[in-house]
């Protein structure tokens, strides 16, 4: 084991407007806090955020020993259900937030022709979507037999984007690949993001009875707030037990 591994993250707000985009930072934070915790090296891809400081869609990469044996479990759809700040009437919401975790691949497993991808350039923007950059620097890769679409906009250079965005592009064609394999391909889990449906959940966040439940081994923990700034450990080492 400690393996030095690269993950590409994945966090995308689904159902529930904008208290799915706060929770969608929230489980940002608890991942962050957990790498850091870790000494994992973290670093931000490409982010959209809500007008209410929440997230809409964010890609970072993390580095670290076994990261992806760490990680690997968290992907899936993560439901919220909790009274939202701008709630008046008490009423609980339910929400739901897609989390993927790939894997990055050596250049040499996963062959891409230039021919087979389209490659855009713009400005990369900063929040509130202004543009940060007076140059194009920012890089968008559509993979032309997938659809599958990626940006990488927070290197400083076109070329350390574009060679950010080739990472994830093989990685997510890679995942495509392991499905085949497993002969559990379905056009919604192309680049392993699910519809973000309320039904197809991992997790269930309980805010109002502090508890936080897997549904794939019908656990639940207690103590969410200690959980979500990034003691995850225990849910990790139960889901990695029971896979074993």
């Amino acid at each position: 084991m400690n393996e030095n591994q690269k993950i590409i993250l994945e966090i995308r707000a689904g159902a529930g407007g904008d208290e799915a985009g706060l929770f969608a930072f929230e489980l940002w934070r608890m991942y962050r806090r957990f790498a850091e915790r870790r000494n994992f090296k973290t670093e931000m891809i490409d982010s959209s955020q809500s007008d209410v400081g929440g997230i809409k869609t964010l890609v970072a990469q993390v580095e670290g020993p076994d990261v992806y044996d760490l990680f690997k479990y968290e992907s899936g759809v993560h439901r919220v259900q909790r009274i939202p700040k701008t709630e008046k009437s008490g009423r609980i919401h339910t929400s739901t937030v897609s989390v993927a975790i790939l894997k990055e691949v050596p250049e040499k497993e996963v062959i891409i022709s230039p021919k087979d991808i389209k490659i855009d350039t713009f400005r990369s923007s900063g929040p509130g979507g202004q543009n940060v950059n007076k140059v194009e620097t920012a890089i968008r890769i559509t993979h032309l037999s997938s659809g599958i679409v990626v940006v990488s906009q927070t290197q400083r250079s076109q070329s350390q984007n574009r060679e950010r965005a080739m990472a994830i592009l093989r990685a997510k064609l890679a995942e495509i690949e392991k499905e085949k394999a497993l002969g559990q391909m379905t056009s919604e889990r192309k680049a392993q993001i699910g519809s973000a449906e309320r039904v197809e959940k991992i997790r269930t966040y309980n805010f109002p009875q502090d508890r936080i439940t897997d549904h794939r081994i019908g656990k639940s923990w207690h103590n969410m707030e200690k959980i979500l700034d990034g003691n995850i450990e225990p849910m990790i080492e139960t889901l990695a037990k029971k896979n074993k």
